[in-house]
């Protein structure tokens, strides 16, 4: 049962939680606020790289403070031996009284035990509270847990007639430099980065975080691309060793690319589908590698194919006050759409300016 005040407490610990996103896989990133009376006496969220959890920052902070107080926790307390004891173990030691959380962990390893813990030890347990904001903000991790792929993160930046690039190829810059600042912000708070072959072979492009305060963080840069006909000159090929780079390929690749390419510091992850590899078969091997958050910036080609199997959970669109006319390269490549019956659906979550542009966001639409 929702107390007074735990809205408030709780809305705090997701705001905590949003710090880890993109540093903590293959773990959640999990906010905790322990309150004593009408005060904060602990604040924790997950660290970098999974450990410490949240609540073992909380529970440090708080010290003797915790005795007797209400932990805010935004998602169920571990309660399975991993390379840290269960945090349901250390909120009972530390004499907590009341545990509220906003979902439970769908991972078989708690599921539920972890409230059972806390419950025989006495403690009482709400579930529930800001549960439709904490499932936003674990989506990633809810889903690698129950469907085996990340949640993906389609940003597509266009002008106003949907267009990226002129018919000569010119793309720089669609959007203004404000939209492109919030472009890093999200690659901070995914866990890699995905696009295709030919944006890569194209753009030649880093994928790095280029913001003060946020360069140290470094998703996986994963390339889409079939025949592994990526440069070993490329950008990404020479900064692989800095930076996690992670090839995508088919199975009958050419042996001399795949040898060159085994030489270097990139992963080559092989992935079925024929000569286009399979998108969903793609996300599955970066979710068996414990990857729960991916931003795809594109082409055009790898954009229809993960919208051609519903496989796109949040899309983004940062739109120019700019036409280019059909002779234009679309944002969007073929889709196969016959009748508008067809057409993956979406709503509309969010929009607002960016400087010159427009930012909305949409969810998809299940049929």
């Amino acid at each position: 049962m929702t107390r007074r005040g735990d809205v408030r407490w709780m809305r705090l610990a997701l705001t905590l939680a949003r710090r880890g996103l993109g540093n903590v896989w293959p773990n959640p990133s999990v906010g905790c606020v322990i309150v004593n009376g009408d005060r904060v006496v602990g604040r924790g969220w997950t660290q970098p790289n999974g450990r410490p959890h949240a609540e073992r920052v909380a529970l440090d902070q708080a010290g003797a403070a915790a005795k007797g107080a209400t932990a805010y926790v935004t998602l169920e307390p571990c309660s399975h031996h991993g390379k840290t004891p269960p945090c349901a173990d250390a909120l009972i030691a530390a004499g907590i009284t009341r545990v509220v959380a906003a979902l439970e962990d769908p991972d078989p390893r708690v599921s539920g035990d972890g409230f059972r813990a806390l419950r025989e030890a006495g403690i009482h347990v709400d579930v529930g509270c800001c549960q439709d904001e904490a499932f936003e903000l674990n989506l990633g991790f809810l889903l690698q847990r129950t469907l085996g792929r990340p949640m993906v993160t389609l940003k597509l930046a266009a002008t106003l007639d949907g267009k990226i690039a002129t018919a000569a190829g010119e793309s720089r810059w669609i959007t203004g430099s404000q939209s492109r600042r919030m472009v890093h912000h999200m690659r901070a708070e995914h866990d890699a980065i995905m696009i295709g072959s030919g944006t890569a072979i194209a753009d030649d492009p880093r994928l790095d975080i280029r913001l003060d305060g946020l360069r140290q963080r470094a998703p996986v840069r994963v390339v889409a691309d079939s025949a592994l006909s990526l440069s070993l000159t490329s950008q990404l090929a020479v900064t692989a060793q800095e930076q996690p780079v992670w090839l995508c390929h088919r199975h009958d690749v050419d042996q001399s690319r795949l040898k060159a390419w085994q030489s270097t510091s990139a992963e080559l992850i092989e992935v079925g589908g024929g000569s286009s590899l399979s998108p969903s078969d793609m996300l599955q091997k970066l979710g068996q590698r414990g990857i729960t958050r991916v931003l795809c910036e594109g082409g055009a080609g790898l954009a229809a194919s993960l919208l051609s199997e519903n496989l796109v959970d949040r899309l983004v669109l940062f739109s120019a006050g700019k036409a280019m006319g059909s002779e234009g390269v679309p944002v969007i490549g073929p889709l196969g759409v016959s009748q508008l019956s067809l057409a993956p659906l979406f709503t509309l979550l969010s929009t607002r300016q960016i400087g010159e542009d427009a930012v909305s966001v949409w969810a998809p639409i299940a049929r």
